[in-house]
């Protein structure tokens, strides 16, 4: 069930609001179908990641593996 609620809003951040519905839309009346759809697409980004950095990791890169690409790397880089 939609909520409503007040959002205060800089005004640059409204005019590409505006703007935003008008080019997806075609009216300034869809902000918050807007705004709704940037929310879920911004948090389900976020959540997604996160869920990436605290899963069980199947692959182990010690630090001496990191130095040993980063002098091959820079080799690489300065032959060029």
């Amino acid at each position: 069930m939609p909520r409503r609620t007040t959002v205060v809003l800089d005004d640059d951040v409204y005019e590409m609001l505006v703007r935003e519905s008008v080019r997806r839309y075609g009216t300034a009346r869809a902000i918050s179908r807007v705004l709704n759809e940037l929310l879920r697409e911004r948090l389900s980004a976020v959540e997604e990641l996160l869920r990436l950095i605290y899963s069980e990791k199947i692959v182990y890169v010690d630090q001496n593996q990191v130095d040993e690409l980063r002098r091959e790397l820079s080799k690489r880089f300065e032959e060029r």
